[in-house]
């Protein structure tokens, strides 16, 4: 196989073999405009403006004397890396219009929930089932990107089976692995997920999603009760960067009154709010504001808040506010009014961004708010369902505890 071909593939499996491979193959075909560009998309969280700029420009130039189909693969790469989500996904929609199921353009399939848009976030899910359905069940690159649409889609079992599906067609398939988990964790599957994960893993120790997928698992272990290893994982697989993995962990633990892994350093959570991308996405501030309640910063989270609520985009005012406040009042020991600022969201919870694993902590929180505020019967209500369908629900079980 063309190292060009291979190197497309384990980018689209995710593998650790990814960054070797592109580098090889930009080497080896330094004019080929697809390959700078790929290895752009890859490497750019490393690049500076002024490199990735310069990357681009020439792959772009280079792809336009390859063909018209890599010359829109490598524009689509410039506006994702550039963060222009909402351009990204319109270049798509145009760019599968044109060549119709192209797998290698799922690489940037992102960029639609990334919007920050409910419409496009949707519109990406019916981008992906109509190439799903054009590139047939043969295809495990698309069969995974279905699986994981699914999955954010609730439904679950369906998600399972394509997932499963995917594998079976290309075992390495990061894509579908990371779906299954998805789906796993709505099952509640506990010990059996952890082992599916670390069996997956120990393949291919430097694949593009270990940390996540750890992260992953450590939700399950804390589904079941299993707080040490929760705790393991986020110690041994996060990395200092990964403050809102570690946060996201650290607070669920808290939240059933358990010892928190290692956490992040508060001045660090203050000097990525305080930079130019700590606001640019209303996800991203979510998950430090998470960071600042483990650390009991109620202050911070009170100025966050301020500073949220002046923001002119309806999310950040509208939701991230009252979210980053409830944060504020169980720091300080005002459960009641916690819970009275959560529930009032209702289904504008979803606008926070991410996906459902990681929205879930907000109902989490809710729960833990109704419970200490003592307004039980609420709570087992909001949780009805989880602990109703979920295999293994210790964590909802102690959610529902009184401390």
């Amino acid at each position: 196989m063309p190292i060009g071909d291979r190197a497309v593939a384990e980018f689209l499996a995710l593998s650790g073999q990814t960054l070797p491979l592109l580098r090889s193959w930009a080497g080896e075909e330094p004019g080929c405009g697809l390959a700078r560009g790929l290895l752009t998309l890859a490497t750019s969280e490393r690049m500076s403006d002024t490199v990735l700029k310069q990357q681009l420009v020439t792959a772009h130039r280079d792809a336009q004397a390859a063909g018209k189909r890599e010359a829109s693969l490598v524009y689509g790469v410039f506006l994702h890396t550039h963060r222009q989500y909402r351009l990204t996904a319109d270049h798509l929609v145009a760019h599968f219009e044109r060549w119709p199921a192209d797998e290698i353009a799922t690489l940037m399939l992102d960029a639609f929930p990334a919007s920050g848009v409910a419409a496009c976030r949707v519109q990406g899910e019916a981008l992906v089932e109509r190439q799903a359905a054009l590139a047939g069940p043969d295809s495990w690159v698309w069969t995974g990107c279905l699986a994981a649409v699914r999955a954010e889609q609730g439904q679950v079992r369906e998600a399972h089976r394509l997932a499963e599906h995917a594998l079976s067609d290309n075992p390495r398939s990061g894509v579908a692995v990371h779906a299954l988990a998805h789906a796993e964790h709505e099952l509640g599957a506990g010990p059996a997920s952890t082992r599916m994960l670390d069996d997956w893993l120990a393949q291919d120790s430097q694949a593009v999603q270990v940390g996540h997928l750890n992260w992953h698992a450590a939700l399950q272990s804390i589904a079941c009760g299993n707080f040490a290893d929760a705790r393991r994982r986020a110690d041994t697989a996060l990395r200092h960067a990964d403050v809102g993995m570690r946060a996201a962990t650290n607070w669920r633990l808290m939240l059933v009154g358990q010892e928190p892994a290692r956490r992040s350093d508060l001045n660090h959570v203050r000097e990525l709010l305080a930079a130019p991308g700590g606001m640019a996405e209303v996800f991203h501030t979510f998950n430090l504001a998470l960071a600042l309640a483990v650390e009991a910063a109620t202050e911070d989270l009170e100025k966050l808040a301020d500073r949220a609520a002046a923001d002119p985009r309806p999310d950040f005012h509208e939701v991230l506010v009252p979210v980053v406040r409830a944060l504020a009042h169980i720091t300080s020991g005002h459960p009641r009014a916690a819970a009275d600022g959560l529930a009032s969201l209702h289904e504008k919870a979803a606008r926070i961004g991410g996906v459902r694993v990681e929205r879930e902590i907000i109902q989490d929180t809710l729960a833990r708010a109704l419970i200490d505020s003592g307004d039980p019967a609420r709570a087992a209500a909001l949780l009805h369902n989880r602990t109703t369908t979920r295999h293994h629900h210790t964590y909802e079980n102690l959610l529902l505890a009184p401390h």
